[in-house]
């Protein structure tokens, strides 16, 4: 065994702990940020008061107004006007102003058209104006007894999804409203003259059909009466677009992206925000007569006891395994000679130091756990201690005996540059929410690496046939995630995850199991009967589960999915060409990946007018030409603007180190600069010069996963027996697809925010506020290749 890993990665650890101390010292340097720790209502009776958004602290709710008021007999109500809907909480229940339980109503009014609603037992929306009759389940709409025919132009996957509908029952249908508005009666749009596409809608949640206004509803009338067993305290008819509700009762009330609760105590209302709450620079704020703030300091060092403790307990723990390491490693100049260093590398890596390490992993676990948990509950670690808890998970990467491979060491790298840059983004933003990156990443971040940390110190006896079962149920799992994400989900996934990260590393761990066994065949296999259907048999998996994920992939309004797929298939089909030595077949990948380039070289220079007007076609359009899409291409204008300012040392000229901890200014308003513009906001901060060697972390790691298939590619043509050479394949190819996936996410990432490539929506790994993708795809990646180089 080599040496141990704290000592033989002193420059690694250097170039962390310097990492760490940048971002102390952005703590250190944030301004003094004040919020409201509650907000006071008061109001004589009959009386009204009008509160902006601003005025409340709310985040997401420009342009939003909330009237409150007391009637003559004492009781509030809350009437809105703007955007934003707010959502009230009442015995359990949620209240979306402007929405109400189409089952109550007796009629509604968009436009000029009236719809009678008609009593129905099935749990659907039967209704008539006059013309025709219509039914909805909450997937499709019926007029007069049949489906409507798809719409003018629909796109292939949303005829593919209403064919789905029509075909399944209700209980497996995939979601989608109804719509009112524009001039055609087809597929889930009913048309209204006069009447704008998306003026009202009627959607299922929550087992009921609700109906709201829709973004289009400014001018358009709005109005519903209600049947005479309706519990709503709502005047009949009402106007969706002025509605009206008593606060009698309500625990809390949601405003865009702030929660508050509600309390009623001898006249006064008070709101106590909660979750993303505005920040201010100084502890004043213009307020009407009878509304008064109670201020409270940003506390970026002060937090939940529970999460210190733990996140404390966790880092000591880490600590201590590292002084065992350090303990037990090899010494130069030992005067025992190589007999004192046996002893030392049996001891630290027999039960001596396990024990150890692996209560320093189900520390830092629990403590990622809980960190988690208390996010999910509105009430987040402090900055700092998700610091420390950050350093305690890239710790335990650094405890185990074995050297750490170099790959794995340009990972960790990469994680520390993404958690500087996650702080400092929290820190410039204009409310507490954008902290939360920092936060959940910290804490993913060591709800993984436990659990590796934990796998390395104890690990399981493994068989091809336990593999097998694993990677069998796996797929399975994967495959439930995905289809309930098609379901029930959306863009942004399902369950606050995105099942397909974990699709992709499945499908990858598949794939290099099927193309392992088949390279365990004799090389006369094509003479022995019953090896075609065997090779069917192995690859029909791979296949399959691919198939799958691209239909659900296709689901997404973006065509980056489909390139990632590309690329690792095109990847992976070489690495197995050249295992097998099939030169030709690799030439003529190669000459497909040369013709691919050239295709986005050509495309570069081609003119914008000519291509088709459809969703692909606009995307083309705004990457050659962004000034001919006022509204998508200022997305690409604001960014190239935020990376020329930012030159080669930064906005500041001091690659970032004068801004660390202040405000970010105009950048802020890049749309996704958290996720698929990050790499924006890091030239505009850091400069060329951080990006360079941002570059070079990348491509060490891309180059250490591919080092490493390679090698385990040759030690597994040498291996004596058909397992030790399968299990060896086996991490070659998945080592292999790990690495294709993450240079697609790499130039994805670069290219869309450089302008090389058209803009596709991919977190650029380790750097981008992506949670599922740090959890379930590159944190195994790490743990199949750290625990691939212990072997």
């Amino acid at each position: 065994m080599r040496t141990g890993s704290v000592i033989g990665n002193r420059p690694l650890l250097a170039i962390l702990a310097m990492l760490f101390a940048l971002q102390v010292f952005a703590l250190l340097r944030a301004p003094a940020a004040w919020l409201p720790a509650a907000i006071t209502i008061g109001i004589d009776r009959p009386g009204a008061v009008t509160l902006s958004a601003g005025q409340l602290g709310a985040v997401g709710a420009t342009g939003t107004r909330l009237v409150f008021s007391r009637s003559a007999d004492g009781g509030w109500w809350l009437r809105t006007s703007g955007p934003a809907r707010p959502l009230l909480r009442r015995d359990g229940i949620d209240e979306r102003l402007g929405t109400v339980d189409a089952s109550t109503l007796r009629t509604f009014t968009i436009g000029g058209r009236t719809f009678d609603v008609r009593p129905d037992t099935t749990g659907m929306l039967a209704f008539a104006d006059g013309a025709s009759r219509w039914r909805f389940d909450g997937a499709t709409v019926f007029r007069d007894g049949t489906p409507q025919p798809p719409c003018p132009g629909a796109s292939w996957p949303a005829q593919a999804v209403a064919l789905w509908n029509r075909a399944t029952p209700a209980v497996v249908a995939i979601a989608r409203p109804l719509v009112f508005g524009g001039n055609l009666h087809c597929g889930n749009r009913i048309g209204i003259d006069g009447v704008d596409g998306g003026a009202a809608q009627v959607a299922r949640h929550g087992g009921q059909l609700l109906l709201s206004a829709g973004a289009a509803a400014s001018g358009t009338h709005l109005s519903a009466r209600f049947s005479s067993h309706s519990s709503m305290e709502i005047p009949a008819p009402a106007s969706l677009q002025d509605d009206a509700r008593r606060l009698d009762g309500v625990q809390a009330l949601t405003l865009g992206r702030t929660r508050y609760d509600l309390a009623l105590v001898r006249g006064v209302l008070t709101l106590a925000p909660a979750g993303r709450v505005a920040l201010n620079a100084f502890p004043e704020t213009v307020l009407p007569p009878g509304v008064a703030w109670q201020w409270r300091q940003r506390s970026l060092w002060l937090g939940d006891a529970a999460a210190w403790l733990l996140a404390g307990a966790a880092a000591l723990a880490v600590f201590a395994a590292a002084r065992l390491g350090r303990a037990m490693a090899p010494r130069r100049g030992n005067i025992l000679g190589p007999l004192a260093d046996a002893r030392r590398r049996r001891a630290a890596s027999s039960w001596t130091g396990r024990p150890l390490r692996g209560a320093a992993a189900a520390l830092v676990l629990a403590a990622g756990c809980t960190a988690l948990l208390l996010q999910r509950g509105g009430e987040p670690p402090a900055a700092a201690c998700s610091l420390l808890l950050a350093a305690s998970a890239l710790g335990i990467w650094l405890v185990h005996p074995a050297r750490l491979a170099a790959g794995a060491g340009a990972a960790l790298l990469l994680i520390a540059a993404g958690l500087l840059c996650q702080l400092n983004l929290g820190l410039a933003g204009p409310d507490t929410g954008w902290l939360r990156y920092h936060g959940k990443t910290a804490a993913l971040l060591a709800i993984g690496s436990g659990a590796i940390a934990l796998w390395r110190a104890f690990p399981p006896a493994v068989s091809q046939r336990r593999i097998e079962w694993l990677l069998a149920g796996a797929a399975g799992g994967a495959l439930l995630l995905l289809a309930a994400q098609v379901l029930w989900g959306d863009e942004t996934g399902v369950f606050d995850m995105q099942p397909v990260e974990a699709a992709k590393l499945v499908l990858t761990l598949l794939t290099a199991h099927c193309l392992a066994l088949r390279m365990g065949w004799h090389a006369d296999h094509r003479e022995r009967p019953g090896h075609g259907a065997r090779w069917l048999r192995l690859v029909a998996p791979a296949l399959l589960f691919l198939a799958l994920l691209g239909c659900a992939l296709v689901q997404v309004d973006d065509y980056s999915p489909l390139i990632l797929l590309l690329l690792w298939a095109g990847a992976m089909a070489l690495a197995w060409a050249l295992a097998a030595r099939r030169w030709l077949a690799a030439g003529l990948l190669g000459c497909v990946a040369l013709a691919g380039i050239a295709g986005v070289t050509a495309l570069r220079s081609g003119d914008p007018a000519q291509l088709p007007a459809s969703f692909y076609g606009d995307r083309f359009q705004v990457w050659l030409e962004p000034a001919r899409h006022p509204h998508t291409g200022q997305q690409v204008l604001q960014g190239a603007a935020a990376i020329a300012s930012g030159g080669w040392l930064g906005a500041d000229g001091m690659l970032g180190l004068a801004s660390l901890g202040h405000a970010g200014g105009d950048v802020m308003a890049l749309p996704a600069v958290q996720d698929d513009f990050a790499p924006a906001f890091l030239l505009h901060r850091h400069g060329l010069l951080a990006a360079l060697l941002l570059w070079c972390a990348q491509a060490l790691l891309v180059a250490g996963l591919v080092r490493a298939a390679v090698s385990h590619g040759r030690a597994g043509a040498g291996a004596p027996g058909f397992r030790q050479a399968w299990l060896l394949r086996l991490q070659a190819f998945a080592l292999c697809g790990g690495a294709a996936f993450v240079a697609g996410h790499l130039l994805l990432s670069w290219g869309t925010n450089l302008a090389i490539l058209p803009v596709m929506g991919q977190p650029m790994s380790f750097l981008s506020a992506g949670g599922s993708h740090l959890l379930f795809f590159l944190l195994p990646l790490l743990g199949v290749h750290a625990g691939s180089s212990q072997e």
